[in-house]
């Protein structure tokens, strides 16, 4: 596992795996259009990158390259991967191997309050939140028997994992460009987002902002709108 790895949830993980992107690359993607280049990154570079992401100039952006290695729940991934442009992935299979005994277990259990549109979540008392996480963890560990024993009787992997939950995890390599990788901060480390994910954008955003200072703040400066 990369040595730059964020803890996530309670069995997950974001790891840095490879990156190429800093400031400077996206003052010297724009200024290429006056056959110009920066060695160092200046005040003027600053406001440059202030300027293209106020006025929504994005293609600097997508120059950058960031590599990482998640392991998260199945529910979480399938969120995640409704992501596209400017992303890429590839995943665990549970076609090819076995899929491992891990199961997310929420300590944040909470309830609905309101309707569509304008509910809030707050946590529910502590009795029913140590039942719920009980009745989570005993369920995953029966799907999880159920699933070993299909194993041992012949069935396919591809036909016994489909009595795996969501709660189980999975490992992926995710790629994505500055530009989108802002796209999905701005709307999944959001506080209307669910609490799960945007544990794992939360994550996600502090490798740009520690690879890309200038560039993040200047974002944050935009209302965490993305050029």
């Amino acid at each position: 596992m990369p040595e730059t790895t964020i803890d996530v949830l309670d069995k997950g993980f974001i790891a840095l795996d490879g990156a190429l992107a800093s400031d400077l690359a996206v003052v010297n993607g724009a200024r290429v259009s006056f056959n110009q280049e920066s060695d160092e990154l200046s005040e003027r570079d600053e406001g440059l990158i202030r300027f293209l992401i106020r006025e929504r100039h994005g293609s600097p952006f997508e120059h950058g390259y960031f590599r990482f290695l998640v392991k998260a729940p199945l529910f979480v991934v399938r969120e995640h991967h409704r992501h596209r442009a400017g992303h890429s992935y590839n995943e665990w299979s549970g076609r090819y191997s076995k899929m491992e005994a891990e199961f997310y277990v929420p300590d944040n259990v909470r309830t609905q309050v309101g309707k569509p549109g304008s509910y809030a979540f707050e946590p529910v008392d502590d009795a029913i939140r140590e039942a719920t996480r009980q009745e989570i963890e005993e369920n995953a560990a029966r799907a999880f028997e159920t699933y070993e024993r299909l194993l041992e009787q012949g069935v396919a992997k591809e036909v016994a994992r489909t009595v795996l939950p969501l709660s189980t995890y999975t490992k992926y390599y995710w790629s994505c460009n500055p530009r989108s990788l802002m796209h999905f901060c701005g709307l999944r480390n959001h506080e209307s987002a669910q609490f799960e994910i945007r544990q794992y954008a939360a994550a996600a955003e502090s490798f740009l902002e520690r690879l890309m200072p200038i560039t993040h703040a200047a974002f944050v400066g935009n209302e965490r709108r993305a050029p």
